[in-house]
């Protein structure tokens, strides 16, 4: 580990001051932990889901139960496709959610910075 990732690691001081919470403790516990940094981004995403679709239901004026019988699911489905917590969101229901508020899904490929596996077979 470089001198300047330690002193982070730490809260030893790197020549810049952090005063956000959030980015204190995701250098001092997450950032250079590959394992730690991959849970972490699957957690953003879950939440980054839930909320798109907690944002598109009010934009609408929706309640949980009106976009339940739109999808043809239960208000306690569209509850935990909502929460931040939960990590089974599927392609179909998306489809279905996204049909019933206007929308349609987009699916993006992005650069994870870390190395590919692509050469590793």
């Amino acid at each position: 580990m470089k001198q300047q990732q330690k002193k982070a690691l730490f809260g030893q001081s790197t020549g810049t001051v952090t005063k956000d919470a959030v980015s204190i403790l995701y250098n001092r516990y997450i950032k250079w932990q590959p394992e730690r940094e991959a849970a972490y981004e699957a957690e953003r995403q879950n939440l980054a889901v839930g909320q798109q679709i907690y944002d598109l239901r009010h934009s609408v004026g929706m309640t949980q139960q009106e976009l339940a019988d739109l999808v043809g699911t239960t208000a306690s489905s569209i509850c935990r496709l909502e929460s931040a917590d939960y990590e089974g969101h599927s392609l179909p229901m998306l489809r279905k959610v996204a049909s019933a508020l206007g929308q349609r899904i987009e699916i993006r490929f992005v650069p994870t910075g870390g190395r590919s596996m692509a050469g590793s077979r």
